[in-house]
This record gives C-alpha cells, structure tokens and sequence, in this order.
C-alpha cells in the first residue's frame, strides 16, 4: 500500500474525535475531544490544518450549518468521516495491533 495511504498520528486522533463526537464534530469540538483523551496540548491551528488535509484526501467531508445567535451569527463547519475514512482507520488500527503482537511480555513491565 502506498505511503501517502496511512494516517499519521495526529491525523488518526483527529478522526477518532470526529467518530466519537458523531454529529456534534465540529472545530473546536474536535480539538477539546483531542486535548482531553490525550492529556495534550493541541493547537487548534493544527486540528484544523489536519482537517483539510482529511477533505482533499476524501476521508472527511463537511458542510456548514445554520448561523447562531450564540455564535454572533456565525456558522460552524461540521465534519463527517467518510467511508474511504473508516477505511483508512480500519487500515491505521490493523497496522498498530499487528506492531504490538507479541509484545504483550516485553510491555508489561512497562
């Protein structure tokens, strides 16, 4: 499978966050759900620079919804995974259980 195929870390973890959030997957939403699984400080610059790389490359679409009062008017940007998405987490998940096989003993003690 070519290179350009995987996801890269932070790549997988913002997806992972889009699939937790379901329909309330939007920016911010996206980058809270990131810092408080992982204990990590996030730029919200970099979730969303991960998110238009995961449109181009067809595993998340997004449309914007209706402007809010709360917001001053302004819209959100809603994200979705797609199925060529889930495929591409699947793939993510697969590879990291076949690296971890076999090192259940050398983990343990860690």
């Amino acid at each position: 499978m070519p290179k350009g195929e995987y996801l890269g870390e932070f790549e997988l973890m913002v997806m992972l966050a889009i699939l937790q959030l379901g329909e309330d997957a939007y920016g911010k939403r996206i980058w809270e759900e990131i810092e408080n699984r992982t204990d990590r400080s996030v730029l919200i610059a970099a979730v969303y620079a991960a998110l238009e790389r995961l449109e181009r490359k067809g595993y998340v679409s997004s449309w914007v919804g209706a402007p809010t009062p709360v917001r001053g008017g302004r819209a959100k940007r809603y994200f979705q995974i797609e199925r060529a998405g889930l495929a591409a987490v699947r793939r993510s998940r697969e590879m990291l259980a076949s690296m971890f096989s076999g090192l259940k003993p050398i983990l343990r003690g860690l």
